[in-house]
C-alpha cells in the first residue's frame, strides 16, 4: 500500500481518538508531514516500542499499541497455556490510555492482566512480574525523553526486558496483524467484570518496599544523623514511592519541589525530564538558598534513574552517574565488609560505557566486576544467571553511567527508589564523618586516579536520520582511525563483528558478548572512546573516558578527543 492510500485508510478508520483525527485532518495535503508519519512502522525490538505520540504507523497511538499488543499476545499463547501479563505506566501523555488499550487487547485474547491502579515506577513493574509469576510485563513510558515521546517496554517472565530472540518472534507476529481489523479486544470494563483484568493489590507494593528497605547496610543511621533533602519527582511516578521509602528510613526533613510534584506529561518547567541535566535542578537550587539542604534528588518520569546535586560550601554541584555509581559501589562494599554481610565471591556489574574506575574500586574489596553491553537488561541477565546457579546473593550492585543503579536481586531493572534510599543513607554516613559526597569522591580519585567520563550526542531525527546514522557507523568500520584527538589508538573492538583488533600486532581476537552496533577505541594513557547509535533516541552517542594526574589534565585530554569526534563521524 502506498503512503497516500495508507493515510486515507487511517483518515477513515482512526476515529476513536479525537486527537488523531484532528491531526490527520490538519496534515491533509502536506506530503512531507504525511510521509514522516507513514513511511515506515515503529520498530519493535528488545526495548519494545518508542516514538513520537501522534497519528500514523510511525507514531505511538492506541492503534500501534494495540497492534503490538496483539502480536505479543499471539506470541505468549504460542509459548505457554493460560498466560498472564503485568502492566504499569508513568505520567507521560496518554500513558494511562495506552496501558488500558493494551489491557483490553490482552483480555480480548483471553490473557489475564494484573495492572497497577495508578502510575508506578518501572522497577515496580519488574517486581510485579516476578512476584505475580506472570509470563510477561509491559510498562508504558519513554523514560527521560522529551514530552512528545512515549513508549511501550516489554519484559519477560524473569523481570528483565525482552531478549533479542523473543523480540524477533514477537515482531514476526506483529507483522501479521492488520492494524484496524486484526486486533482482538474486550472493553476494559468487561475485562474487569469477567476477571480478566485485575488491579494489583497493596500486598505486592508493600513487598516491593520491604525488598528495597532490605538493601540498607546502616539501617538506624538516619534516625541518628538528620539529613535535609529537596526532592523533585519531575512530574513523574517517583513521588509516592520515593517519599514512602525515605520516610520509612527516618528522613523527616524533606522538601518537595511543588512545581514538579504532581504527574504532568508536558513537563512544563523543564526542556526534558532527564536528571542528567542541570536545568531539572534549577527550581530546587533556587529553593536551596533558603532551605540549605545537604543534597538535591531528582528522579525521571518512570523513576528508574536518579540524579543528585550536593551542597559543597555555598554551591550545589551535580554529580555524574559514573561518580554516584562508584560512590555507591565503594560504600556498599566497604560497609558489607565491615558488618560481615559480604558474600563469598562478591560480584558487581557495569556496562561497557561505564567508568573503568569501578573496576579498581571493586578490585580493592576482592569483588569481581562483569562488563556487559549497554542496557540494564544485560545487568539483569547477569543476576538471573547467578540465580540459576543458586548464587544470587553474590550480586552486590549494578550500575550504568546514565544514572541507573540497582542493589539487590528483587528486580531486574534499574531502580531509582532503592537508588534514592542508598544515596541518602550514604550521604548521612559521610556527614557523620564531616564529609560531603564531593569530599569522598575526591578521596577515591586520589587513591585510584582521576577518571573523567564525558559524552557527546548527535541527533538525527526524521526519515533520513536512521540512514545517516547507518552510514556513519559503516564509515567508521571502513576507515579505522589511528589517532583520536592527541591520543594514539591501540586497539578497536567491534561488537557487531565480535572482534578485537590490535593495531600494533595486527591480530584479531574474539569478543564473547552478544552482537551489538558498538565500536570501542582503546587509546593510550588509559583512555577510550565508545561510539553507538542510541537504542531509544534518534542519536549517535560518543562516550569518552580519560585519566589524568588531576581532573584538569583529564579534561584537556577529553577536550582533545571531543574536537575530533565530528570529523570521525564524517559530520
Amino acid at each position: 500500500m502506498d503512503i497516500g492510500a495508507l493515510y486515507d485508510l487511517w483518515l477513515s478508520k482512526a476515529l476513536e481518538d479525537k486527537d488523531l483525527t484532528d491531526e490527520l485532518i490538519k496534515i491533509k495535503g502536506d506530503d512531507a508531514a504525511i510521509y514522516e508519519r507513514f513511511y515506515r512502522e515503529l520498530e519493535f525490538g528488545t526495548g519494545g516500542l518508542r516514538g513520537i505520540i501522534g497519528a500514523g504507523s510511525y507514531r505511538l497511538n492506541i492503534y500501534t499499541i494495540r497492534k503490538a499488543t496483539q502480536g505479543l499476545a499471539c506470541y505468549l499463547k504460542e509459548m505457554t497455556t493460560n498466560p498472564s501479563v503485568a502492566i504499569a505506566y508513568d505520567s507521560r501523555i496518554k500513558s494511562d490510555l495506552f496501558a488500558k488499550s493494551a489491557a483490553e487487547v490482552f483480555a480480548g485474547n483471553g490473557i489475564k492482566v494484573y495492572m497497577y491502579s495508578e502510575l508506578m515506577p518501572t522497577p515496580m513493574l519488574s517486581f510485579a512480574v516476578r512476584a505475580l509469576k506472570t509470563d510477561a510485563g509491559i510498562v508504558v513510558t519513554a523514560s527521560h525523553n522529551p514530552a512528545k515521546y512515549n513508549g511501550y517496554k516489554v519484559y519477560g517472565s524473569d523481570g528483565c526486558q525482552m531478549t533479542i530472540d523473543a523480540a524477533n518472534k514477537v515482531l514476526e507476529n506483529i507483522e501479521k496483524v492488520d492494524t484496524f481489523d486484526g486486533v482482538q479486544r474486550l472493553s476494559f470494563e468487561q475485562g474487569i467484570s469477567e476477571g480478566l483484568i485485575n488491579y494489583i493489590n497493596d500486598s505486592v507494593i508493600n513487598e516491593y518496599y520491604e525488598n528495597v528497605l532490605n538493601q540498607s547496610v546502616n539501617k538506624s543511621l538516619l534516625s541518628e544523623i538528620p539529613l535535609k533533602i529537596i526532592y523533585t519527582p519531575l512530574n513523574g511516578a517517583g513521588n509516592k514511592p520515593v517519599r514512602a521509602v525515605l520516610d520509612k528510613i527516618g528522613i523527616r526533613d524533606i522538601t518537595i519541589v511543588k512545581e514538579q510534584e504532581l504527574p504532568d506529561g508536558n513537563f512544563p518547567t523543564i526542556p526534558f525530564p532527564n536528571p542528567e541535566i542541570r536545568q531539572v535542578f534549577e527550581i530546587a537550587i533556587g529553593m536551596a538558598k533558603q532551605i540549605k539542604p545537604d543534597i538535591l534528588l531528582a528522579t525521571d518520569p518512570d523513576c528508574d534513574r536518579v540524579g543528585i546535586a550536593v551542597r559543597q560550601k555555598d554551591e550545589f554541584i551535580l554529580m555524574s552517574g559514573n561518580e554516584v555509581g562508584v560512590l555507591l559501589l565503594d560504600y556498599l562494599l566497604a560497609q558489607r565488609s565491615k558488618n560481615g554481610t559480604m558474600p563469598k565471591n562478591p560480584m558487581a556489574v557495569k556496562t561497557i560505557v561505564t567508568t573503568p574506575l569501578a573496576s579498581l574500586v571493586a578490585q580493592k574489596y576482592g569483588c569481581e566486576i562483569i562488563d556487559v553491553l549497554t542496557g540494564f537488561k544485560f545487568i539483569g541477565e547477569q543476576i538471573g544467571l547467578l540465580e540459576q546457579k543458586g548464587e544470587a546473593n553474590r550480586y552486590i550492585f549494578g550500575f550504568e553511567e546514565s544514572y541507573g543503579y540497582l542493589a539487590g536481586s528483587y528486580v531486574r531493572d534499574k531502580d531509582a527508589v532503592v537508588g534514592s534510599m542508598l544515596i541518602c543513607e550514604m550521604a548521612a554516613f559521610y556527614k557523620k564523618q564531616g564529609k560531603t559526597l564531593i569530599d569522598v569522591m575526591s578521596e577515591i580519585y586520589e587513591e585510584h586516579g582521576y577518571y573523567l567520563n564525558t559524552q557527546e550526542s548527535f541527533e538525527f531525527e526524521g526519515s533520513s536520520g536512521m540512514e545517516k546514522m547507518n552510514k556513519m557507523m559503516t564509515l567508521l568500520r571502513e576507515t579505522a582511525p589511528v589517532q583520536i584527538g592527541s591520543i594514539k589508538v591501540l586497539a578497536i573492538a567491534d561488537y557487531l563483528t565480535s572482534s578485537m583488533y590490535d593495531l600494533k600486532t595486527e591480530e584479531s581476537s574474539p569478543i564473547t558478548l552478544p552482537k551489538s552496533d558498538v565500536l570501542c577505541y582503546f587509546l593510550s594513557d588509559g583512555a577510550n572512546v565508545i561510539i553507538r547509535p542510541s537504542g531509544t533516541e534518534p542519536k549517535i552517542k560518543a562516550y569518552i573516558s580519560t585519566k589524568g594526574y588531576n581532573l584538569d589534565e583529564a579534561q584537556i585530554l577529553a577536550d582533545s578527543i571531543k574536537k575530533d569526534i565530528p570529523k570521525l563521524l564524517g559530520i
